[in-house]
């Protein structure tokens, strides 16, 4: 699993969201609040709690991944109501949304290093 990469992809988030309240899109709610799903969930389920579950960095960096995914769907949910200026207003700094994507992406940065101590 390429960390870095994961980091960007969670990073690309709000201007998904963004594209979706500009260009009138629907998102799925449903696969959004999953955080077993795509690449990095699905990762953190299998591989990385396999290897790297004893360390404290994974078991935050899987918590703070939940909690990046139960916002993201709020976020999606409110941008599927037409209820776009909340939807952007959500993705701002201060917001549940924003402090999540934060803490994930520095969560993904500690597994990763830690990661790379246990080796």
């Amino acid at each position: 699993m390429n960390l870095e990469s994961a980091i960007e992809a969670h990073s690309q988030w709000k201007v998904r969201f963004r594209t979706a309240v500009t260009n009138g899109e629907r998102l799925d709610v449903s696969m959004l609040e999953k955080n077993n799903v795509f690449e990095l969930g699905a990762w953190l389920a299998g591989e990385a709690k396999a290897k790297y579950g004893r360390l404290r960095a994974y078991e935050t960096c899987f918590t703070q991944h939940a909690a990046f995914h139960k916002e993201a769907a709020r976020v999606a949910l409110a941008i599927n109501e037409g209820r776009h200026a909340e939807a952007l207003a959500m993705l701002e700094p201060g917001t549940p949304f924003y402090a999540i994507s934060s803490d994930v992406c520095v969560a993904i940065m500690r597994l990763r290093n830690e990661a790379a101590l246990s080796s």
